[in-house]
């Protein structure tokens, strides 16, 4: 039987995570201390050599993403540090315990990025129904004043930062990080057009680094304990540990905190076995903008390269579980729903796609002469769409229909 190996949430029931007493007590900012020791190019080479790879659905390596930041525009005057709190996608709820139950842990990895990148500026930008995130991040940054770990001089080494909080309104779509940063700037959540990148030009036109919850999360760590210790977690090309969410047709939904690498079948055993002993028939992988997988996948091994050569993902770490007797079909027609509901309206393929998606998918059910041309003819739209569209939202229906066609192409032309 698997067990959690919990080292992003081994304080979680150990200390107050309002206390920064009780995280220093147990380690904290010891992370800090040690990286302004060393030279910023230094944190970078440690995280890069650690092979921590981003953990907000991407996998892009953290280190190079520092790199390339800390490099762009050597004269310019400012650089940020901007914390993608946003977590929209459904069945994703792993940064939201980070943010309740240790906000210093990913403070901190913060101001360690901070450093690397030589920022002295940072946002976090969390959605605005995470009340008890908000209040307790907050708290937190209030209290690393108090003791030095924020502001001027930090620690006696010369270096300053500052950060505060900035709210989104919900949209799903202000998740991807150049929407992001045009609602940080006060603008409509729309999209921008790549490149220039964030770490180009980012934030009031500046070099941003760009860094999710749960990735920041691991910082502290590597540099405390090094890359070697990283290293012997996970796997070779995916190091660490991940915190995956699991809901659905579960005995214990929850969140769960494990070696890179862990199969959909182990998860599922972590998760208390299927729901009333039913057999498993599906899972999402990665929410809404994520992938279908049948059986055959329960024992492939969930990193970033395997899943991706498998025509799955990994997104954010979300699992959603489906028993024998659940619909694709309704799960399928939600996710396209949620597309509609969530497009900026900006780009035509977009705003127009996601519409007729759910027109057809709603034809799927109601007796289409031809149902298997029509979801062929959906899958090619929806790779149209992820060829043209602006932003990762119209790049998305396609992973949900073509892996929910692979899988289960019987289901959804006879429903």
């Amino acid at each position: 039987m698997i067990k959690e190996t919990r080292i992003i949430l081994k304080n979680i029931g150990k200390i107050n995570p309002e206390s920064i007493d009780d995280y220093i007590s147990a380690g904290g900012y010891k992370g800090l201390e040690k990286a302004l020791g060393l030279k910023p190019v230094e944190v970078i080479d440690e995280l890069l050599e650690a092979g921590l790879r981003g953990r907000g659905g991407a996998g892009f390596s953290t280190g190079m993403k520092q790199k390339f930041t800390s490099e762009s525009c050597l004269k310019c005057p400012q650089r940020y540090v901007v914390v993608n709190a946003d977590e929209g996608e459904p069945g994703t709820f792993k940064d939201r315990v980070i943010m309740e139950q240790d906000p210093h842990l990913y403070l901190e990895g913060t101001i360690i990025a901070a450093w690397a990148i030589q920022a002295t500026k940072g946002y976090i930008y969390i959605r605005a129904e995470y009340y008890e995130s908000i209040r307790k991040t907050q708290k937190a940054i209030e209290a690393a004043y108090k003791k030095g770990f924020l502001g001027t001089n930090i620690l006696g080494s010369g270096f300053d930062f500052d950060i505060e909080i900035k709210l989104g309104a919900g949209s799903y779509l202000c998740g991807e990080e150049l929407t992001m940063l045009e609602s940080l700037e006060g603008k409509r959540g729309n999209p921008r057009i790549k490149p220039p990148f964030p770490a180009e030009k980012g934030v009031f036109g500046m070099p941003t680094l760009v860094n999710n919850v749960e990735t920041l999360a691991n910082a502290p760590l590597i540099i405390a304990n090094g890359k070697e210790w990283y290293r012997s977690l996970g796997t070779e090309r995916s190091p660490g540990t991940k915190i995956f969410t699991i809901s659905g047709q579960v005995n214990k939904p929850g969140y769960f905190e494990v070696h890179m690498g862990v199969t959909l079948r182990q998860l599922i055993e972590l998760a208390g076995g299927m729901k009333n002993g039913k057999p498993f028939k599906a899972g999402l992988l990665g929410g809404a903008a994520g992938t279908f997988v049948g059986a055959s996948m329960l024992d492939e091994r969930m990193t970033y390269d395997n899943l991706k050569e498998k025509g799955a993902t990994l997104g954010s770490g979300a699992v959603i579980i489906m028993a024998e007797g659940d619909s694709v079909y309704d799960i399928l027609h939600n996710c396209l729903r949620f597309f509609r509901h969530e497009s900026c309206g900006k780009c035509v393929p977009c705003r127009v796609g996601t519409t007729q998606l759910v027109s057809e998918a709603d034809k799927l059910r109601n007796g289409h002469p031809d149902k298997k041309s029509l979801l062929v003819r959906m899958v090619k739209q929806s790779e149209i769409m992820a060829a043209t569209s602006l932003c990762p939202l119209g790049q998305s229906p396609v992973l949900p229909l073509e892996s929910a066609g692979r899988y289960f192409e019987q289901e959804l032309i006879t429903i």
